[in-house]
């Protein structure tokens, strides 16, 4: 294989090495990781790549184009061309600003009966994959392949791309098709199926109870499709499934992935865990012991272990006490390098002659690949199929003060608004006021400020960490403070249709109201658009701000 080792030649360290993924900020500089408990600093980084010799890296944050010198900068280091991944579901951009951010696959559930649906998902599908090539990605931890068939599913929730095994499958299968045209790796996720708990797994481990027959009619479904459709990799879910292992998480159980995953539907791509960082995991084994685990059950790379030396040691020193065999890691190692061949590029394949000025790299990033008009068309498609409109609200009568109100989770965590977002600039465009709400920080009660007329606008999603699903007792109360005040002049709700169905058996007949999949500007400027009635322009105000 060009640019690449053979496994055997290779010593028993360095062939470990390359089962590990380690996580990574994708700012160039350390002071702007975001997760530091979990993101390495640049100099240990450095020396998982070029002393350890790990597999690969995933990265979350930054901006796109800081990202095409970041992944350019890792594959320099490393002697072994590195799986560069990153969790884009819903797009590049919904990691790495300035890039695509599509609305959440559930959309697509949304108008899955119409003959456009599957079209969409194979855009999406090779749109994505066309970014992250431009960036220097080549492993997309997408598509999420779990039935959403669990209103309170506080981390699948919008991620999924349906509520059924049957449209699930087959949008799933549309998208993995967009992506392949493209040389980069595609996932399926979450193994056996995540879809159907209330339990977060970065926190604690989830119970999935039902039965066989009902794991193979529902959870198991998309993931033949998706296996059918080619997908690359499968990764692993860290959930508790008696009826295929009463012991052991399907992250470490054999049963699972070995004898249902690879024996019973054929699988022989990679298999991947998920971060075996997250609570139900480290709660429950300890870090070395938990990679070896997954090894045994079938695992192939060992997403984000808390400690990679620790981690290659401890899987160095279960195969010389006979744990694990030579033969199950050279396994696992020519499973990575048949993936490493299919993506390897021009920027990390060796050149085919030695004089290195000979040969010509493409630069770090493509970016006429990035945020193509067709590409943010495709966002306003999907978002005008899928929202929900009911009525129009009309401008505010001359004189009158209106608010708009936006309640979110975090108001440290809404990358998807500033003053320039259209939830803010429109209402504003027609004289409301604005004020962001949540439950930490600047949390306001419900009573405490003045009446008015009030645009209500809620950001409302599953979110891993966050625990719950749908909307939260705080911007209910506030909903039914503002109906009971007669001063709700509108609802959007921008994420789960889950909140939405919530509210609307509370919501007055002759409130308007929008809804959106999405959170992000572009559907924020559709919903709003179709919302808010036309006001009489107003002279734009010439404000200088730096």
């Amino acid at each position: 294989m060009a640019g690449l080792p053979t496994p055997e030649h290779l010593p028993l360290t360095a062939q470990v090495a390359q089962l590990v993924v380690v996580r990574a900020s994708g700012h160039l500089f350390d002071h702007q990781r975001r997760y530091p408990q979990w993101e390495l600093p640049n100099a240990e980084l450095q020396t998982c790549i070029q002393k350890l010799g790990v597999g690969g890296v995933i990265l979350l944050g930054g901006s796109a184009a800081e990202v095409g010198l970041r992944t350019q900068a890792l594959q320099d280091w490393a002697e072994i061309p590195l799986l560069i991944a990153a969790d884009v579901e819903e797009g590049v951009g919904q990691r790495f600003a300035g890039a695509t951010h599509f609305p959440p696959p559930l959309a697509l559930d949304a108008i899955a009966d119409r003959p456009q649906a599957q079209a969409y998902a194979t855009q999406m599908g090779g749109a994505i994959a066309q970014e992250a090539l431009a960036i220097g990605l080549n492993w997309l931890l997408a598509p999420v392949v779990d039935v959403n068939n669990n209103p309170d599913n506080p981390v699948i929730n919008v991620r999924a791309f349906g509520q059924t095994a049957a449209r699930v499958s087959d949008l799933t299968q549309a998208f993995i098709a967009g992506a392949q045209a493209l040389p980069v790796l595609t996932t399926a996720k979450h193994f056996p199926g995540h879809g159907d708990t209330a339990v977060d797994s970065h926190l604690q481990l989830p119970v999935i109870p039902h039965d066989r027959d009902r794991l193979d009619q529902v959870e198991l479904v998309p993931f033949e499709g998706a296996i059918a459709a080619g997908v690359d990799a499968v990764m692993t879910a860290h959930l508790q499934v008696p009826a295929l292992d009463p012991d052991s998480p399907s992250t470490l159980s054999k049963p699972t992935l070995t004898g249902l995953l690879r024996q019973s539907m054929g699988f022989d791509g990679l298999v991947v865990t998920d971060a075996l960082i997250m609570g139900a995991i480290s709660r429950h084994y300890g870090p070395y012991e938990a990679a070896v685990l997954a090894l045994e059950a079938g695992a192939d790379i060992l997403l984000m272990p808390a400690d990679p030396a620790g981690t290659i040691a401890a899987i160095c020193e279960a195969v010389k006490v006979g744990r694990l065999s030579p033969e199950r890691i050279l396994d696992s190692v020519h499973r990575i390098w048949r993936a490493k061949q299919k993506v390897m590029t021009p920027l990390t394949a060796a050149p085919p002659n030695p004089h290195a000025w000979e040969a010509v790299v493409p630069p770090p990033v493509q970016v006429e690949q990035l945020a193509q008009s067709q590409t943010r068309q495709l966002i306003a498609d999907i978002t005008t199929a899928s929202m929900q409109i009911r009525g129009q609200i009309p401008p505010l009568a001359a004189g009158q003060s209106g608010q708009t109100l936006l309640l979110v989770d975090d108001v440290l965590t809404t990358p998807w608004l500033s003053t320039t977002a259209p939830a803010i600039a429109l209402p504003k465009q027609q004289g409301y006021s604005h004020r962001l709400i949540d439950t930490a920080g600047c949390s306001i009660s419900p009573g405490r400020l003045p009446t008015q007329p009030t645009l209500l606008q809620i950001f409302s999603r599953g979110n891993p960490f966050r625990g719950v699903a749908g909307l939260g007792e705080f911007a209910l109360a506030w909903f039914r403070s503002l109906r009971d005040d007669d001063c709700l002049l509108g609802v959007v709700v921008y994420g789960s249709p889950y909140t939405l169905n919530s509210l609307l058996p509370e919501l007055p007949r002759e409130v308007p109201y929008g809804f959106s999949y999405g959170q992000m500007p572009a559907s924020q400027a559709v919903v709003l658009s179709a919302l808010l009635a036309t006001a009489p322009a107003e002279a734009p105000t010439a404000v200088f701000t730096d």
